[in-house]
């Protein structure tokens, strides 16, 4: 079994969510797929949610969001009708959105982060009903009825041990299982998020929690780099990382996998292979825990700004 997560830019338009449910079906072993909320379908798009921090930070303010609702729909409408889904998909998204909105809130925490999560739990009901259109057996699947728990840390929230044993359940589920990313509930049953880019924790959650063979991470890049592409020409492929180096190039900068994502498969030893959506054939980039060193004597450089790591090891320290 296959656990695979597709990031924003892999569901930003329907032409995308079509290669997305390509390479879901050609291959029966993908049989759970996390999605995150729609990105940029171009250089000036605003991602779908930023769009709802945009919603909520407004209404919090005014009482009052049409606008920046009809900004988010609207997104959703152009997808639907590129997949053919027809108008009642679209209700049901705005439904949804118009709901969360009138659950009312104690803190403004709480209500941003239920606003938040709208974006991939309605990008999996579209992929699901996609996926049903075109005649595969896919369903999608709620955070909180398959027991993704999480602590009420709003926006930087941790797995609660207990979920693992819940999720290890959706193994032995039929069809494709379509699964929101990025948020989960907290035992009291609020909706609560991960810090931003967390999707990519979900899947190594779920990964973990099914014992996985392989945990696919599909990007819009065809592997991992030595160095950031956009600052250096042409910089080095790395086909192969150990969870070690993938993490810290991650604190450090890599943007390509969100700095927590590895500590769930790392513990089970379920290695994470990074793919381009857009680049199906292409190897990718492989993350296990040990490598030969075939690549010179650096793995890859990152920096970031106001950024220090301290690492400390001593025989006998817990």
């Amino acid at each position: 079994m296959k656990v695979c997560k597709f990031g924003g830019t892999s569901l930003a338009s329907a032409e995308q969510i079509k290669k997305v449910c390509d390479i879901v079906t050609s291959d029966s072993e993908r049989r759970l797929v996390v999605v995150s909320a729609p990105g940029k379908e171009f250089e000036n798009d605003i991602k779908v949610t930023d769009l709802l921090i945009n919603l909520a930070e407004t209404f919090l303010k005014t009482q009052n969001c049409e606008k920046e609702l009809d900004a988010v729909v609207s997104r959703y409408r152009r997808i639907a009708e590129g997949l053919n889904l027809g108008n009642e998909i679209v209700k049901d998204i705005e439904n949804n959105l118009r709901t969360r909105i009138m659950l009312g809130y104690d803190h403004e925490e709480k209500f941003i982060d239920r606003m938040k999560a709208a974006g991939e739990d309605n990008s999996a009901r579209l992929v699901a009903k996609y996926l049903k259109s075109i005649g595969y057996n896919a369903q999608y699947i709620n955070p909180k009825d398959a027991g993704l728990f999480l602590s009420d840390e709003y926006g930087n929230a941790r797995v609660l041990p207990q979920s693992f044993k819940n999720l290890s359940k959706l193994r032995d589920m039929d069809g494709i299982l379509i699964f929101p990313g990025f948020f989960g509930y907290s035992l009291s049953g609020e909706v609560v998020t991960f810090s931003r880019g967390g999707s990519d924790i979900t899947g190594s959650i779920l990964a973990a929690a099914v014992e996985a063979d392989v945990y696919e991470n599909f990007t819009d890049v065809n592997s991992v780099f030595a160095a950031n592409p956009k600052l250096i020409e042409n910089p080095k492929a790395i086909p192969v990382l150990t969870y070690r180096e993938m993490r810290e190039l991650s604190y450090a900068g890599f943007s390509v996998l969100h700095e927590e994502t590895l500590a769930p498969v790392f513990k089970k030893g379920i290695p994470v292979n990074i793919r381009n959506t857009n680049n199906p054939e292409a190897a990718g980039t492989m993350i296990v825990t040990t490598r030969e060193i075939k690549n010179g004597p650096v793995s890859g450089i990152a920096g970031s700004g106001g950024f220090i790591t301290i690492n400390i090891h001593k025989y006998m320290m817990n």
